[in-house]
């Protein structure tokens, strides 16, 4: 009696009473009942008194361990005629419809699934990884705000690799809230047209600024008459300085594939050693790397011209310069890469001239894709210590919960009992 009236009061909460109580091996059962005489569809908010038929077995629910033992709840649900969903079995309180685990028991698996690798998880919670999948999925579309797409002003658009062989995940983020509001699987224009269709084309007018990448798909659904043709798009500093790295690692891997060539191993061999020394910030060059990087300067050639054109281009989103600065060293910049004679770098000024407006555009506003970026990262440290999702869903739905509007708390910060 007193083990039965302990759960009584740990499920009142619940709606439900305990009927019976039982200890099998590994297990405890508890038998409980719903308080409640109406029947309630679990899918809308239809009920009624009248119930179809009694469900032949019991219903059983995995709630959480009582220690070592895993505890599980059962009970004899009615069945209802909904006039929408036909003929269904009662929802219950204290588990989502066609269910198998409670809502605490899956609260702390998704808690978990953000702050934990898989084998702690699929360890402690004794499920395995694809149910993991699911009830994040679950938890993720229970607790997602409908209305956190109200209020779009400054947004930031951008893609990030969740699996192998180009695999992607579009996200969307509120530069106000500094989270995630909205996440699809794929990217480029298919991706972001999916995004203002949700928004719709009154919310989608009121984007003020959209900050992005240099790719040509997402400015190009932004551009669209109903979507957000009025707001600001903002190239990201990010990106920009990237394109002059990867300008200046092709012209770095050049040299080096001419220095094979022409037979001479061993200086290929100490050239390639050089390739942190150039890529790295010039403040973060340890002293092997700094040496490196005085013997490359007094040696000059296409290299060392690669590498100023690299620093010109940081330069241009050092702090303390105005809109009037950065236009003035952007047109610069453009000019000496149009006349650096180094194709990649050619390349970079005709990408500069065209994304013009857009990186002063970001500058003027202090908007960037760092947040994004930032975010982005965190993604990339979800998705590669919850190897094993097979599907896009299970993946947005754990950058939702991390990233997103979504507050997890662990079930007995939701529910405390009380004395």
């Amino acid at each position: 009696m007193r083990v039965s009236a302990a759960f009584s009061r740990l499920l009142r909460l619940s709606g439900v009473w305990v009927k019976q109580v039982r200890f099998a091996p590994e297990r405890v059962i508890v038998e409980v009942a719903l308080r409640r005489r109406r029947l309630r569809c679990p899918r809308c908010e239809f009920s009624t008194r009248h119930r179809h038929d009694v469900r032949p077995v019991a219903s059983v629910w995995r709630h959480l361990d009582l220690g070592v033992w895993r505890l599980e709840l059962r009970a004899r649900l009615r069945r209802l005629d909904c006039p929408t969903h036909g003929v269904r079995v009662e929802g219950v309180p204290f588990a989502r419809p066609d269910c198998r685990f409670t809502r605490d028991f899956e609260q702390l698996v998704a808690w978990l699934a953000t702050r934990a690798d898989k084998t702690t998880i699929t360890r402690l919670a004794r499920i395995d990884w694809d149910t993991v999948g699911r009830i994040i999925t679950r938890v993720s579309d229970d607790e997602l705000d409908p209305d956190r797409l109200q209020d779009l002003f400054e947004i930031g658009i951008d893609e990030v690799s969740w699996r192998r062989q180009h695999r992607y995940l579009t996200l969307v983020s509120d530069h106000q809230r500094r989270c995630v509001v909205w996440g699809a699987e794929g990217n480029g224009q298919a991706a972001a047209d999916a995004f203002f269709a949700e928004l719709g084309p009154e919310r989608s007018q009121r984007i003020e600024a959209i900050s992005m990448d240099m790719g040509p798909g997402y400015a190009k659904s932004a551009r669209k008459p109903e979507h957000a043709p009025r707001a600001t798009l903002c190239i990201d500093n990010f990106h920009v300085a990237a394109l002059a790295t990867k300008a200046l690692d092709e012209v770095r891997r050049d040299y080096w594939n001419e220095l094979r060539s022409l037979g001479d191993q061993q200086a290929a061999k100490r050239f390639k050693d050089a390739r942190w020394a150039l890529l790295k910030n010039p403040e973060h060059l340890t002293d092997t790397q700094a040496a490196t990087h005085r013997a490359l300067r007094l040696a000059g050639g296409e290299v060392w011209r690669a590498y100023t054109l690299k620093e010109a281009t940081r330069a241009i989103f050092a702090a303390g310069l105005t809109s009037d600065d950065v236009g003035h060293l952007l047109g610069r910049l453009i000019s000496r890469c149009a006349r650096s004679r180094l194709r990649p770098f050619v390349h970079l000024g005709q990408t500069l001239r065209k994304h013009r407006q857009g990186i002063l555009a970001a500058r003027r506003l202090g908007l960037s894709n760092a947040r994004s970026e930032a975010l982005n990262n965190k993604v990339r440290l979800i998705t590669r210590r919850a190897y094993g999702f097979h599907t896009a869903q299970a993946a947005l739905a754990l950058v939702m919960l991390t990233c997103g509007p979504i507050t997890l708390r662990p079930p007995h910060e939701l529910h405390p009992l009380t004395p």
